[in-house]
């Protein structure tokens, strides 16, 4: 599809990530409904991209609320035909099992998982009307294994890469395609920082190895070009980690 006749959008538009992923596609030309819980922290995003001939418009949204999902996506689809539709929520925390409160694996449950289910449902609605479309989910590696402290966060990913690996091969027949993208790494944003300087101090963080975190422009490329894969060579998931990454 013409990127300048296409709209792209992507929920969980965050500072880091999402950010990332609405200004690579804006760049190439198509016009991105970024949406985040506090839409008014995308002002300075969607005025950078405005300000560079880009359109991008950002809206507050709740993904966990149906009927702010389904109006955020048909609005995205009436400016453009939606060709693109990414939920990038990650919802990571991590808890002692006994210390998780039912609160918080409920709210992670309904933030990484649910809200991938709601996503998934209304773009496939719009983009089954026109026969194309794409849809992508930003996995982790907390959807492949579980670990010490992530009872919620991981049962929540791995419900999501269920849920995007259902979707796969139902929609991918009727050329949707489907992917799920696990990042099996932290990711360079100034909460893993914090992290790494709480656990390992403050020179550790001074020295951090240039290998260690990935960087959010390179997950957006990492989208750019699942997008551009032709369809008699669609791949499902992809894992990307950084060179220094052991696994």
């Amino acid at each position: 599809m013409d990127a300048r006749n296409a709209s792209v959008a992507v929920i969980g538009a965050g500072d880091y990530i999402g950010g990332a992923i609405v200004r690579k596609f804006a760049a190439e030309g198509f016009t991105v409904f970024a949406g985040r819980r506090q839409g008014e922290k995308l002002a300075p995003l969607i005025a950078a991209i405005t300000a560079q001939g880009g359109r991008a418009f950002g809206n507050s949204l709740d993904a966990r609320k149906e009927d702010e999902v389904t109006a955020f996506l048909k609005t995205a689809d009436a400016a453009a035909p939606l060709d693109i539709c990414v939920f990038n929520i990650g919802a990571n925390v991590n808890f002692p099992l006994v210390e998780t409160t039912e609160r918080v694996f409920r709210k992670v449950w309904e933030m990484a998982c649910y809200a991938g289910f709601l996503t998934a449902r209304e773009a496939a609605r719009l983009m089954l009307a026109r026969g194309r479309g794409n849809i992508f989910f930003t996995g982790a590696t907390a959807g492949l294994r579980g670990g010490v402290g992530y009872a919620a966060f991981a049962s929540a990913k791995f419900g999501l890469r269920a849920l995007a690996q259902s979707a796969a091969r139902e929609l991918g027949p009727k050329n949707i395609h489907v992917a799920h993208l696990i990042i099996d790494a932290g990711v360079d944003t100034a909460w893993v920082r914090e992290r790494i300087r709480e656990r390992e101090g403050e020179a550790a963080l001074a020295h951090l190895d240039p290998g260690r975190l990935m960087r959010p422009e390179s997950v957006a490329e990492a989208y750019w070009q699942i997008y551009q894969e032709p369809r008699d060579a669609w791949s499902f998931e992809r894992e990307i980690r950084p060179f220094a990454e052991k696994w």
